[in-house]
């Protein structure tokens, strides 16, 4: 089962695309944190 686990850790590594969504994810989770915590107050 650990096998199995770090094996699964190593594709979603070496795989572009689930890297690109995680960045796109955690780039519009930090906006709506900086967002909701300025009160949206920079308005683009």
């Amino acid at each position: 089962m650990t096998q199995r686990i770090s094996k699964y850790q190593r594709f979603i590594m070496m795989n572009p695309i689930i890297q690109f969504f995680k960045f796109i994810f955690l780039s519009i989770k930090i906006m709506v944190i900086v967002a909701g915590g300025h009160g949206g107050t920079k308005s683009e």
